[in-house]
């Protein structure tokens, strides 16, 4: 299949009236074969999608999402898949999803879940493994998560969580007892470590990143405040320079003039992530997060006491936030949820890029970065429905 006269992004830059050749295996899973300018003349017997005016870009990566759809993943680890199958509707095409403090039987269902595979005939975004946050977490920075559940740090616990195990992203707060051991444990079996829900000093913090340590989770939420006197894990995160910092540009979380702040200093170190909930693509009402019911109205998810729980942010709306709260070019922006999370997951040989050999996970995008259609492997998926008209207007088989 070929995709043409589309201004794709590519690893050397914008590609004004490209084309992406896409290549096939027996599983039906594509490939990019080629990217070039717009041929002249193509096969005569290959299928063409032709996307003059719009922008290709690499599937978009998030690596902490609660659920959506009305589905809480910590209460319904079943439910992975059928929220999957709807991601791509935001430019999705793989995330983590995220199983919060709960307990340990909960995190070796979302396991299987993974391990057992989609069902049959799905189409949507891949899990790419769990991002397990806690239960070891500091009690003074809980945030949404029941304090009932946590516990210290304990290898026994973690003795079986790999990306073999479908674990792919732990959330710990360095700081505690017992962490430093768990941290080396799990950066050796290939697990990508991440202090977060955390009061760690900033001496504390980079004893972490020294164990092991690779990633923080949603910078600024559940961790110290940065001063200057006590930079804690928001300094050492944002000037060690060997995390790559998760991020969550709803303008709630994070005020906008600060992201612009995180994106100047941290620059290709910045993934921006979601961490929304149950209602992302739902009404406002009240939904499942762990434990706890959370309300939620057009822009926010709060416990009863106010605290934020998690989010309603799409990953397409994150990237069009990201620019205007900061400036940067669509490319910068892109790479914060393509090229930075695939190289963080090791899969840079694989995701993140439109280039050959690369899997064939691309969304099409308007102008003003509305999400047109989404490429899995290759594989059309579901799109945006405020879209519908490009379908018929722009895009033909």
């Amino acid at each position: 299949m070929w995709i043409v006269r589309a201004t794709v992004v590519t690893p050397a830059g914008m590609l004004a009236d490209g084309a992406v050749e896409i290549g096939y295996d027996a599983r039906g899973w594509g490939r990019i074969t080629a990217v070039a300018p717009t041929p002249a003349t193509l096969p005569p017997d290959a299928p063409v999608i032709d996307a003059a005016g719009l922008i290709l870009a690499p599937g978009f990566i998030d690596l902490q999402l609660n659920g959506a759809f009305g589905h809480d993943f910590t209460q319904r680890p079943e439910m992975i898949w059928s929220v999957a199958a709807q991601l791509p509707r935001y430019g999705v095409t793989s995330f983590l999803p995220t199983i919060i403090t709960s307990p340990a039987v909960t995190a070796r269902q979302a396991q299987q879940v993974l391990l057992a595979g989609p069902p049959p005939g799905f189409t949507g975004a891949q899990p790419l493994g769990l991002h397990i946050e806690g239960p070891f977490l500091n009690r003074g920075k809980k945030g949404a998560h029941n304090p009932a559940h946590l516990r210290a740090p304990d290898l026994a616990y973690v003795r079986d969580w790999s990306p073999q195990t479908a674990v792919a992203l732990v959330t710990l707060a360095p700081e505690l007892p017992g962490a430093t051991a768990v941290i080396h444990h799990l950066a050796q079996q290939g697990v990508v470590v991440s202090a977060g829900h955390s009061l760690a000093t900033y001496a504390q913090a980079v004893h972490g990143f020294n164990a092991g340590i690779r990633y923080g989770t949603h910078l600024f939420n559940a961790m110290l405040s940065l001063h200057h006197r006590e930079p804690g894990l928001a300094g050492a995160l944002l000037g060690d320079g060997r995390a790559t910092i998760g991020l969550i540009p709803d303008g709630l979380h994070v005020h906008p003039a600060l992201v612009k702040l995180v994106w100047q200093t941290a620059g290709a170190r910045l993934n921006l992530v979601t961490d929304a909930m149950a209602a992302l693509g739902a009404a406002p009402g009240a939904y499942q997060l762990g434990d706890f019911t959370v309300t939620v109205d057009e822009t926010s998810a709060r416990l009863a006491d106010g605290t934020l729980a998690g989010s309603i942010l799409s990953l397409d709306a994150a990237l069009r936030n990201f620019i205007q709260f900061t400036g940067c070019t669509l490319a910068e922006a892109l790479a914060t949820i393509t090229t930075t999370p695939a190289q963080l997951l090791g899969l840079a040989g694989r995701k993140g890029h439109i280039a050959p050999g690369c899997d064939a996970d691309l969304v099409l995008l308007t102008p003003d970065l509305q999400v047109v259609k989404t490429f899995v492997n290759g594989r059309s998926a579901e799109c945006g429905a405020r879209n519908e008209e490009y379908h018929t207007n722009k895009l033909t088989n």
